[in-house]
């Protein structure tokens, strides 16, 4: 026979039918009734133990976490809250599980001691409904790109460059590390090593993807990067996913409105293919926001934030008239705000970026023309010498969600901003050529996959969205 998933079961009209499920037992009551999930969907299946179907030895073994299939008879169930249920013909323990070991017991457990048991932690609802989703988010990005005829290019996670010139970067070699072989001027040899020069992971694939841009006009990347930051904030892992276009013959206004409709296409993705782990995600946030302070809650709960990005506009506007707004808003007068605003030039933080979006234009917002002096090197410096042609795009609850610019074509600005910025030109000189052969106005930007997770299912805690989260002092599992 076979087996059939629970996520079909629950849909299906009892009819007498004989149906096949394996799952986990996520608990046993009364020696007769079983709560099985197999992971397809947040909702359990109960199964019925039948007088008299089940040895007394087999009873015994059926213990929460133990995986088992069950044969039985689909009948309507007369349980509140399940339309079905399965009366057991069969059932076969395929692995047992030690109830007074296993760490995921049926109650309440905290977020930080599953992230110490995270290879079980996917037991739970709230881990089996964020993977769900992220597995729909991820498929619903490329499904994006490719109807629109974009290609999808594999760039490399080991690389010479650094692409946002932090420096953060976690070095690859091979040499023996208790016998580092130097040079005649006392610095380490890495013409021994195997690449024979230094070699870190990549912190984003948006520079050798415009190689591709460059020949193939619509590309995009979609892969882990990494960053060497000693950070242990709710916001930062040390592993994450990029995703991120680049598209040739785009100006800023062409990106801006790719990173809208990205947006608006996975978010409305969510709500139509994901809602069943939406809500109950969505009744996760409104039970740990009530436990907040009053004036640190959100106001909007999830799904009502997933709504707010589909069916609002976005409101462009440049980094100087937001800045203008944000100086003479209240909280800034008022001494609110962590960071106040005082001159032109600052980075917005997170606080500035959700002011303006939940409090003053009450819709997701776009900021364009930052100060050059805050963005990287390679983004189109504009006529005025102060702004480059940048844009963050941002949402309620999280403030900034995708980041971009229309990059610099120009072989000798990007030469110069090289220079000012004292970077490596010889570690450059390829995405130089670039603007020697051929070259084109383009564009691109960078959405963090876990931090867009975060928003869709309402986690406030970074490593909550990546099945197994890397950070300063854990590499486990």
């Amino acid at each position: 026979m076979k087996r059939k998933k629970i996520n079909e079961i629950i849909v299906t009209s009892p009819e007498g039918q004989t149906v096949l499920i394996k799952g986990w037992v996520r608990t046993f009551r009364n020696d007769q009734f079983i709560t099985v999930n197999d992971g397809s969907t947040i909702h359990n299946l109960q199964a019925v133990v039948v007088e008299n179907t089940i040895s007394e030895e087999t009873l015994k073994r059926i213990s929460t976490g133990a995986c088992v299939s069950i044969i039985g008879e689909l009948v309507a169930s007369p349980a509140k809250g399940q339309k079905v249920e399965v009366k057991i013909k069969t059932l076969e323990i395929l692995g047992d599980s030690d109830a007074k070991d296993f760490p995921i017991q049926p109650k309440h457990h905290s977020l930080e001691f599953l992230r110490e048991v995270a290879h079980l932690r996917s037991r739970t609802n709230t881990f089996g409904a964020i993977m769900r989703i992220r597995h729909s988010m991820a498929y619903s990005i490329h499904k994006f790109f490719n109807d629109r005829g974009f290609f999808y290019i594999h760039t490399p996670i080991i690389t010479s460059s650094d692409a946002e010139g932090a420096g953060a970067m976690f070095h690859v070699t091979t040499l023996d590390l208790k016998n580092i072989p130097k040079d005649e001027l006392g610095k380490v040899n890495y013409r021994e090593d195997f690449f024979s020069r230094e070699a870190n992971l990549t912190v984003s694939g948006q520079l050798e993807v415009e190689t591709y841009a460059m020949a193939l006009s619509e590309t995009y990347t979609f892969g882990p990067t990494f960053r060497a930051e000693n950070s242990n904030t709710a916001r930062h892992l040390a592993e994450f996913w990029m995703v991120e276009p680049e598209v040739a013959f785009y100006d800023l206004n062409d990106n801006i409105n790719l990173g809208k409709d990205l947006l608006k296409y996975i978010v409305n993705y969510a709500l139509t293919h994901c809602a069943d782990d939406l809500e109950f995600l969505d009744k996760r946030a409104e039970k740990e926001e009530s436990a907040k302070p009053k004036e640190t809650r959100n106001e909007l709960g999830l799904l009502s934030r997933l709504k707010f990005v589909v069916e609002n506009d976005f409101m462009p506007i440049s980094y100087s008239e937001a800045f203008d707004i944000l100086k003479n808003s209240s909280p800034n007068k008022k001494k609110k705000f962590q960071f106040l605003l005082e001159n032109w030039g600052i980075d917005f933080q997170s606080e500035h970026e959700r002011f303006l979006v939940e409090k003053y234009f009450k819709k997701p917002v776009i900021i364009y023309d930052y100060p050059k002096e805050i963005k990287a090197f390679y983004m189109r410096q504009n006529n005025d010498g102060k702004t480059v042609a940048a844009m963050d795009i941002l949402f309620p609850g999280i403030g900034e969600i995708i980041g971009g610019s229309q990059r610099e074509e120009r072989y000798d600005k990007l030469l110069n901003r090289i220079k000012e910025l004292k970077l490596p030109e010889k570690d450059l000189w390829w995405y130089l050529e670039l603007r020697k052969f051929g070259s084109a106005p383009h564009s691109g930007f960078g959405l963090g996959f876990e931090r867009f997770i975060q928003f869709v299912t309402g986690m406030t805690n970074i490593r909550d969205v990546i099945p197994f989260p890397r950070f300063p002092g854990s590499a486990e599992f």
